[in-house]
């Protein structure tokens, strides 16, 4: 009597190396390892790694408004709010009235906070080679394009998703 099993039609073969679920347990693994680093090198931000997200987004992908920002991040509006007003309060950010919807309100970031996210993106590129030590730079640039790929993809797939909830759930 043969042991071993059958993939059903259309399906593939599960990854080389790997069980079933495996996969899950080893991007846990890795996003353990990033939010460590990413916790201690966004510090002075409030709101820590969320804040210095919202702060990277509105200087490098200016979305047009506070809900296009809010939906890029995948945080909650309630959430975002009092994070926005935390980054108001401390001079990061500031609301104005959105060009294309003057009852729309659009964040951008103040001069200290520009400064600020330059400082912090040093830390944080060195926090991410740090994570990356043991790849070469080629297996580094591979593994960059292919998690920037699929997540695109389950992006597009899942607009609405939240990967802060995910983060919340692995505790």
């Amino acid at each position: 009597m043969s042991t071993s099993r059958s993939t059903p039609p259309g399906a593939r073969q599960p990854l080389p190396g790997f069980l079933p679920g495996d996969l899950g347990w080893h991007l846990g693994m890795i996003l353990r390892g990033h939010q460590l680093a990413m916790a201690q090198s966004v510090a002075p931000v409030p709101g820590q790694v969320r804040g210095y997200q919202l702060l990277s987004t509105v200087v490098h992908r200016d979305p047009a408004n506070q809900q296009a920002l809010g939906s890029h991040l995948g945080i909650d509006r309630t959430v975002l709010t009092y994070l926005i007003d935390e980054l108001v309060e401390a001079n990061l950010v500031e609301r104005v009235a959105a060009p294309s919807d003057r009852r729309a309100r659009k964040i951008i970031a103040t001069a200290q906070g520009a400064r600020l996210l330059e400082e912090l993106e040093l830390k944080v590129n060195a926090a991410e080679q740090e994570l990356l030590a043991g790849l070469s730079d080629a297996q580094s640039t591979q593994l960059a394009g292919l998690i920037s790929t699929l997540s695109a993809t389950i992006h597009n797939a899942q607009p609405g998703a939240n990967p802060c909830e995910a983060v919340d759930q692995l505790g």
